[in-house]
């Protein structure tokens, strides 16, 4: 189980994005490069860095993403709102490891093969559920997207994985939802990532028993309900 902190940017300061589009974000006491070391010096190796300028489209952190490729060891997976080639290229020719396309994989199919193609097993394409309609790609979309006939069309394209984000259940650390973890499992044969309440070792557990790959860890981690100690644990 590969164990992926995540760590949200905004004009070059680690904050912490407040729920909904217009909830101010929070400053963080360390840097982006501070918090990448700690986690570094800790026995991470990858981490999920979220651009919040470019996800907006107000800018964007590569320069962050570059400090943190050149100064430590760790793999950096970026997200920040991908919506062409050029933004892909300019992510992976700053260090990224692997480039996140969110919830723009579920509504625009050409932009995600364009991406997967331009730059085969770095592209990972997000798949939003929530509650329990868990049959639908539910972030907004002009038609509502079955889960199955989306992964069997991804499955054809050389992405690096899938990340499966229960946004509701990382909001209230409810837990992760291994019924979606198993099904999602069984429809691809891509790598899967999950990110969804997680929030003790043994939720660890039992995501890499349902069949995930690696596991996003973002609110646990860092409000201290769970240790690094303990999420690395073996």
């Amino acid at each position: 189980m590969v164990v992926i902190p995540a760590i949200e940017v905004q004009g070059g300061t680690w904050v912490r994005a407040g729920n909904g589009d217009q909830a101010k974000p929070r400053l963080m006491p360390e840097s982006p490069i501070e918090v990448a070391w700690r986690l570094a010096q800790a026995g991470v190796q990858h981490v999920h860095l979220i651009d919040l300028d470019a996800e907006r489209g107000s800018g964007d952190n590569r320069k962050v993403l570059a400090d943190i490729v050149r100064r430590t060891a760790l793999k950096v997976l970026v997200a920040g709102g991908v919506r062409s080639t050029q933004a892909l290229s300019a992510f992976a020719k700053a260090g990224a490891y692997g480039v996140v396309i969110d919830s723009t994989a579920s509504r625009d199919a050409q932009l995600l093969e364009l991406c997967s193609l331009h730059r085969p097993g770095q592209v990972l394409a997000t798949l939003d559920v929530r509650g329990s309609r868990r049959d639908i790609a539910t972030k907004p979309v002009a038609e509502p997207v079955m889960v199955g006939d989306l992964l069997k069309r991804w499955d054809g394209l050389p992405l690096g994985g899938v990340i499966l984000s229960c946004v509701d259940r990382e909001e209230t650390l409810a837990g992760p939802d291994l019924e979606a973890i198993a099904m999602v499992r069984r429809m691809t044969g891509h790598p899967v990532h999950y990110w969804g309440g997680v929030s003790s070792r043994e939720d660890i557990k039992r995501v890499a028993a349902a069949g995930a790959y690696a596991v996003i860890l973002h609110r646990a981690i860092h409000d201290g309900a769970l240790t690094l100690e303990q999420a690395l644990s073996r």
